[in-house]
Order: structure tokens, then sequence, then C-alpha cells
């Protein structure tokens, strides 16, 4: 990605997920943004941004952070958000298996409370084992821990799959997670 859009991505990440009022953005109850809107006032505050960099970012971000409405009038995050919003998922069938990359200093604390989201609105899981590393190693020496989801769903914990493909929960109790050895 050219470095305007990463730039970009990076601080549309900041204002749609976790502080929109930053720029004076203001997100609907679903965490939509008015496209219009948020132009203007990222211009205001000092960056540059048009309809064509806006696209460039939602088309060209690795992992699908952000959506454009159905019409192209709205964006949002799809999912990461630390501000109050409800993404309006339904409930979805997890398969048996998700991942969940972490850094070895917080397996200790996982092993005694399980995952919870933190200052997040969700735990995000991975269908798999690479894309969980990747997470992982952002924070320090990586460890993948297994998420039985199916039997978590079973015994009645939902899931929701953003847009992008992250698997959504509230909390993983420590008895559904795996640990490697």
């Amino acid at each position: 990605m050219a470095d305007d859009v990463v730039k970009t991505s990076k601080f549309l990440s900041l204002v749609l997920r976790h502080k929109p009022e930053e720029i004076g953005l203001i997100l609907d109850a679903n965490g939509w943004a008015d496209v219009d809107e948020l132009i203007r006032l990222v211009n205001q505050h000092g960056r540059k941004l048009d309809r064509l960099l806006l696209e460039r970012v939602v088309a060209d971000n690795d992992k699908k952070r952000f959506a454009f409405s159905d019409d192209g009038t709205r964006i949002r995050a799809s999912q990461g958000h630390s501000v109050e919003v409800d993404l309006a998922l339904p409930p979805s069938e997890p398969l048996e298996l998700l991942y969940h990359g972490t850094a070895s200093r917080f397996v200790e604390s996982i092993r005694a409370e399980g995952l919870h989201s933190a200052s997040r609105q969700h735990v995000h899981l991975s269908l798999d084992i690479v894309t969980a590393t990747k997470v992982g190693q952002r924070h320090g020496k990586a460890v993948i821990l297994t998420v039985r989801a199916k039997e978590m769903r079973s015994a009645g914990h939902l899931f929701y799959l953003s847009a992008n493909g992250v698997w959504l929960t509230e909390q993983v109790p420590v008895e559904f997670i795996d640990f490697p050895i």
C-alpha cells in the first residue's frame, strides 16, 4: 500500500474505531459515519482526504477493516471498536475450532481468567493459525490459542462474523481454550 493510503488507514482506524471525537465525527448507533462529513472533518483537521483516496483505503486494506454501506454514502470499521456501537451482526454458527493469537506475556493471565475483550467490545478470533500468528506477533512473541468454538456455542455463548471475516464473541472462558504445550 502506498504511504498515503497506510497513513490514512491508520487515522481512519483511530476515528472510526476509537476516537471519533478527535475530529468531531459522530457515529450512529451501528458505527456508521456519513462519508461526506468524514471527508470534510478530516480535511478540516489538517489531513488530506477525498473520495478516491477513501475508496483506495477501503479496497486496498489487507484486513478489510472498513466497509461502505450498500449505497456508498456511509462508512464504518468492520470490527475492533473501543467506542460503544452495535454492529447489528446476527449470531452465527462458528466452525468447530477458531484461533486467537496473543503475546506470550499474556498467556498466564489468560490461563487464569480466559479471554476478555479488554478495551474493545469483543474478543477477536481467526479462522486459521496463520492469521492468528500475525495478530499475536504484533505484540511480541506469538502464542496461538485454540478455541473450541462449536462446544462453546453449544454451551450458550454467541458468536458473530464481522464483514471482514473476523469472528467475534464477548468472552472465552478458560475451559474452552486449548493452550500449546
